[in-house]
């Protein structure tokens, strides 16, 4: 199994910047993928961006693209998403996810609120 700590949270004004970061332990020789979902209030968890190892890539949300970036740290086996231009509507809860050949692991999650 994998545990997840996530930190970077906050609340900021429209069109500033966040870097969330997600902090693996456990089996990570295991981890295939590592990405991003958020909820908002009343809504369903929806993807925003995830990295795979190997082969490397990147996939974003549609409402995200151009403005989030995802990386990872392979030393320190940590995943971030550096979050630009922010949007109310990226308010909500930020959730990390790690997915292996037999398991998805899920963060506490990490609130960002964006207000105008």
């Amino acid at each position: 199994q994998v545990q997840l700590v996530e930190s970077g949270g906050g609340a900021v004004q429209p069109g500033e910047s966040l870097r969330l970061s997600c902090a693996a332990s456990g089996n990570i020789r295991s981890i295939v993928v590592m990405g991003w979902y958020r909820q908002a209030p009343g809504e369903q968890r929806e993807l925003v961006a995830t990295i795979r190892t190997s082969p490397s890539s990147t996939f974003y949300g549609d409402s995200v693209l151009g403005r989030f970036t995802i990386s990872r740290d392979n030393a320190k086996n940590t995943v971030h998403l550096q979050m630009n231009s922010l949007k109310p509507e990226d308010t909500a809860v930020y959730y990390c996810q790690v997915v292996g050949a037999s398991f998805t692991s899920w963060g506490q999650g990490t609130q960002v609120t964006v207000f105008s």
